[in-house]
């Protein structure tokens, strides 16, 4: 008899897992280990195996993508349409459910949806009803905050009490209900909030869809918030039949609300749950695989499981200790031209990094090289809008008739010039055939203009004028520091939160160093040449950005963020910028978050197939100036028998360790006072306290400070701006 086309692809594991009985569900798959294989292997299985009907059936997923491949997958096992079966991301069977039951949800019928954009226009529409400055509270900092407490289950009326304190905000956010209520709007946050309100204040509601669902599949459970797990857990009560699928080792967005805890309570919420491990990975080689175990395993937080492979162990992993971030680049680069050369195809080939600004380099050393390259989930770095907008400071500062430049940073950051008054300057610069620059001139000098733009006007233009007069007396890359802080560009985006406030802060730093590292491109060339090194800067980040294209379209390497890298895979993997303070991240170090980053480095090494590489900088240039650095934890976590160094040999660990936690006998505070363990300091936030523990050297070395009231806080010298009692 022929054995079903459902079952004889699986593996022990996975079989075990897609035949199990009906009732809660936690399948623990590793990386690699065929996650999607057995999601929509146990939804054919229901079907055809269990005589379950494809319409009891309701399968969530992160994207549409996802969707659309376990549906054709699931189609092509049964070898029919599967009808009926709600197949979906959360948003989109959030919005299914609202468009069927929008009577009970409270809604009108032809409610519109609306992205962030239009949330943030509804959000400022708020606050200038409530007459409220956006240079004082930035409407993006409140779209967050109101993105927040909606994947938390929080509304304007029962905001926890850490919240409810700040009345501002309470403000808008009520406001900025009753404003979408009434019009009919309703965001991404609402498309999860209202259908779990929905299941959870009407019981006909909850009990019809209930009775329609016999089975809840949930994908990717790691990434679930509390309101998407809330649904599925609403919509699973009656039968209990949850099948949950995804990786607690993989659970690297805590920072935009994903919950690793849903999964580590799985047991706990679901006491009679069944749990699976699918531990046998098809990607990578032993040697690579059991790098990652020895990473991950330090984690206490995780319900563990151990990757392995019937593959060769291949290749050691290579260890390069480059001299600065230049050199890691063109390390980087060179191996991988080199394998290009012996005939790989481009996107065989990742550069993955923590942070988005490190792109640059990489981006300057491919492009010298003719190397075609794609940022995957992201723009390249001179096309970023914060990079954007500090070259338009200094292209308005050369040229005031950039119209362009004019139009994109006269608001930004907010200086309470709106639309009406825009309005009236493009007005004028039509009727005088003038620059917007002039028109904003005589639009001063307008008795019709009022006093607030009027004054703001004159605000903006200072800042131009001074830019200017700086740009004839400091060299390139200080000019660039001046006007990303005059510009109030990097105060503004610190103000913002999470994870991509912090790359846009770091990408305005990025902008320094690549001035800086243009200076010394310049000094190559002839005196006549290097003339005008600000007109020079700008053309250069005109041109910079390269060919376009998207990486389905080209066969190109793959620059990439370690967020972004998750779920792909590549045969050759560079890992770069391993070192403590960039990964893990300080901030993380900073506060304890360490076991997350530590996932993130265990997501990183899984995406290689052959070939890994892990690479650090023995200094970088942060800020404009070069810093020494300290090689990362996590390189001290591998076993050294799975190491091979390219340019020393097998790194000792025992070196690493030794040098990351021996302080400098010359570390001083901000201004320059010698500091010693028990000495006693002040930081500007958390008061005085005592200096416990040091690691490294200069000033980016961490501290560990005792707060009597904080308690104790690792700090790094050069942010902390400690000063000693």
């Amino acid at each position: 008899m022929e054995e079903s086309p459902i079952i004889s692809p699986l593996n022990d594991a996975q079989l075990e897992a897609v035949t199990a009985p009906s009732g809660p569900v936690l399948v623990l798959a590793g990386a690699g280990s065929g996650k999607t294989r057995a999601l929509v292997h146990r939804i054919a299985w229901l079907i055809q195996e269990n005589g379950s009907h494809p319409w009891s059936i309701i399968a969530m997923t992160f994207t549409n993508k996802s969707a659309r491949e376990m549906r054709t997958r699931i189609e092509k096992l049964l070898n029919t349409p599967t009808q009926g079966l709600w197949i979906g991301t959360f948003h989109a069977l959030g919005l299914r459910m609202l468009r069927q039951d929008w009577q009970a949800a409270g809604l009108s019928e032809r409610f519109e949806v609306i992205d962030n954009a239009d949330q943030l226009r509804q959000i400022r529409k708020s606050m200038e009803e409530l007459k409220l400055d956006e240079k004082a509270i930035p409407p993006k900092q409140i779209l967050w905050r109101i993105n927040a407490c909606k994947d938390n289950g929080h509304r304007a009326h029962n905001l926890p009490e850490e919240l409810s304190k700040d009345e501002v905000f309470s403000l808008i956010y009520r406001d900025y209900e009753k404003r979408c209520q009434q019009l009919g709007l309703v965001d991404f946050g609402e498309l999860l909030l209202r259908p779990c309100e929905l299941l959870k204040n009407n019981q006909i509601v909850r009990e019809y869809y209930q009775n329609k669902f016999d089975h809840v599949l949930i994908d990717e459970f790691q990434d679930t918030n509390h309101i998407q797990f809330q649904c599925a857990q609403l919509l699973s009560t009656r039968h209990q039949s949850i099948f949950a699928v995804g990786d607690d080792d993989q659970s690297i967005y805590g920072w935009r609300g994903a919950k690793v805890e849903n999964m580590l309570g799985f047991n706990r919420i679901f006491p009679s749950a069944s749990i699976f491990r699918l531990e046998q990975n098809y990607r990578s080689s032993g040697c690579i695989l059991q790098a990652a175990n020895a990473v991950i395993s330090r984690n206490s937080g995780r319900l563990g499981k151990k990757l392995w492979t019937d593959q060769a162990d291949g290749e050691p992993i290579q260890i390069y200790r480059a001299y600065n971030e230049t050199d890691e680049a063109g390390f980087a680069v060179s191996a991988i031209d080199a394998s290009i050369a012996s005939g790989k195809a481009h996107n065989e080939h990742a550069v993955l990094y923590r942070s988005n600004a490190q792109s640059r380099v990489f981006e300057e050393q491919l492009i010298a090289r003719g190397i075609p390259y794609s940022v995957y989930g992201g723009m390249r770095f001179f096309e970023r809008a914060e990079i954007k907008n500090a070259v338009a400071y200094l292209k308005l500062a050369v040229n005031r008739d950039s119209d362009p430049s004019f139009d994109r940073v006269v608001n930004m950051p907010p200086r309470s010039i709106g639309n009406q008054t825009m309005e009236s300057v493009r007005f004028i610069a039509a009727r005088h055939g003038v620059s917007l620059w002039e028109a904003s001139r005589l639009a001063i000098d307008d008795a019709k203009t009022r006093p607030r733009s009027r004054e703001s006007l004159k605000r903006f233009r200072a800042i131009i004028e001074r830019i200017d007069a700086l740009s004839k007396e400091l060299p390139l890359d200080a000019l660039v520091e001046k006007v990303i802080h005059e510009s109030g560009l990097i105060d503004h985006y610190a103000r913002e939160r999470g994870e991509t406030a912090i790359s846009r802060t770091e990408n305005l730093k990025e902008l320094i160093t690549a001035a800086g590292s243009y200076i010394l491109e310049l000094s190559r060339e002839s005196p006549e040449q290097r003339k005008n090194q600000l007109n020079l800067f700008l053309n250069h980040t005109a041109l910079e950005p390269g060919p376009r294209g998207t990486e389905e379209e080209f066969d190109r390497v793959q620059l990439m963020s370690l967020h972004s890298a998750k779920g792909l895979e590549f045969k050759t993997v560079f890992l770069c910028g391993m070192e403590d303070g960039l990964f893990p991240h300080q901030l993380s170090i900073s506060d304890g978050n360490l076991e997350e980053e530590r996932r993130l480095c265990y997501v990183g090494i899984t995406r290689a197939m052959q070939k890994l590489y892990l690479c650090y900088s023995r200094s970088r240039n942060v800020f404009g100036k070069q810093m020494r650095c300290t090689p990362s934890r996590f390189l001290a976590e591998l076993p050294e028998e799975l190491l091979s160094g390219t340019r020393q040999p097998v790194i000792e660990q025992k070196q690493w360790q030794k040098e990351s936690v021996q302080p400098d006998s010359n570390l001083t505070d901000h201004s320059g006072k010698n500091l010693e363990l028990g000495c006693t300091v002040r930081h500007a936030k958390f008061g005085e306290g005592t200096l416990m523990q040091a690691e490294g050297t200069g000033a980016y070395a961490r501290v560990q400070v005792n707060f009597p009231e904080a308690g104790k806080k690792w700090l790094v010298l050069n942010y902390a701006r400690l000063r000693r009692v």
